[in-house]
């Protein structure tokens, strides 16, 4: 007598692998939570008056390295003026400082050497409209000043790779409210960036090709994943997101380097920015959100088999035992229903 057969039961979850990192991940499929309950958690609101802001007394700070004025640098000014919109100051409290010599030495098994670098916050003027209420031109502004900084320091000593990071409200761990990005100039590269860089040179050595950009195109024949695009640039969550709603843009065409992006590249990339933000902001009520520049380091070699972009992280999880014990991350959405919602938005 057969036995009968018994249904298996449906996974509540999917492992999915990054191609590039080779990180997996856990993407809940049935127990997933539904796009709009996101925008319905409760939010940490960060208050801190105008009148105790570093950044609203910008005299209070360091000697501005770039002064903008509705998307136009203001030159040679001995004086901050008064209608300034942008502004580029070393942080006065830098996590790594100028220097003549990295000092490398050994300690027993470990290495050291001083931390020697740049240190510089990009401040906006208003200080509670953050960049997801901002125009396309107001983000251009912005990406004209992340370039334009860039291209300075990437010549200076000692600087081999420049890191450019957004932290919007409390979860993102802003410790200050007033909008604000920060760039750091360091003499090491990024791990992450590291292990991309490897692993997109492993795969352009055996197939004269870029990972980024085969993955781009599947994902635009396939559509699911996609949030928004133009000519230029696309915005999509990734196959494999770390985070719930996890957006990721990126250059149409195979770009290596952020800092030789053209005018008409940074109206695109501005245009497709904004309209991500607003749609996170719409769609999960205003969350926190971290995003960061993925871009090749500034070292002189060649890295032409990478595929710069940016990653935007909406703070919609907490981290906890699983996520820091196995380094797997758990994304409370699939990424195609994700970029499904956000598409409406």
């Amino acid at each position: 007598m057969s036995k009968p057969d018994i249904p298996k039961p449906k996974s509540p979850s999917e492992l999915r692998l990054d191609l590039v990192s080779k990180d997996w991940v856990v993407i809940a499929t049935g127990r997933a939570k539904k796009p709009e309950t996101f925008k319905k958690e409760k939010r940490e609101v960060m208050e801190e008056p105008k009148a105790s802001c570093p950044f609203c007394h910008i005299d209070t700070q360091e000697k501005p390295t770039l002064i903008f004025f509705n998307g136009k640098r203001i030159k040679n000014s001995k004086t901050i003026p008064k209608d300034w919109t942008l502004i580029v100051v070393p942080n006065k409290y830098p996590a790594i400082l100028p220097g003549e010599s990295l000092r490398e030495r050994a300690e027993g098994p470990y290495q050291i050497m001083d931390g020697i670098g740049f240190h510089e916050v990009v401040v906006t003027k208003d200080h509670v409209k953050d960049m997801s209420q901002f125009s396309p031109k107001e983000i251009k502004e912005v990406i004209d000043a992340y370039q334009e900084r860039y291209l300075e320091l990437m010549n200076e000593k000692f600087v081999n790779y420049i890191s450019i990071f957004h932290n919007q409200g409390y979860e993102a761990g802003a410790s200050i409210t007033h909008p604000h990005s920060q760039i750091m100039a360091i003499s090491v590269t990024d791990p992450d960036i590291q292990n991309s860089l490897i692993s997109s040179r492993r795969y352009w050595d055996i197939h004269q090709k870029c990972i980024y950009c085969k993955m781009l195109k599947w994902d635009k024949e396939d559509g699911r994943r996609i949030v928004f695009e133009n000519d230029e640039f696309i915005a999509l969550c990734p196959f494999a997101s770390r985070m719930a709603f996890t957006v990721r843009i990126y250059p149409k065409t195979h770009l290596s380097y952020f800092e030789r992006t053209n005018e008409e590249q940074k109206l695109a990339l501005s245009e497709v920015f904004q309209a991500v933000l607003l749609k996170l902001r719409k769609g999960l009520g205003n969350p926190a959100y971290n995003f960061f520049l993925r871009t090749s380091p500034c070292d002189g070699k060649d890295y032409s088999h990478f595929h710069w972009h940016f990653e935007i992280l909406p703070r919609t999880s907490i981290q906890a035992g699983f996520e820091f014990g196995a380094g797997i991350e758990i994304s409370t959405i699939e990424p195609e229903k994700a970029a499904e919602y956000l598409r409406t938005q």
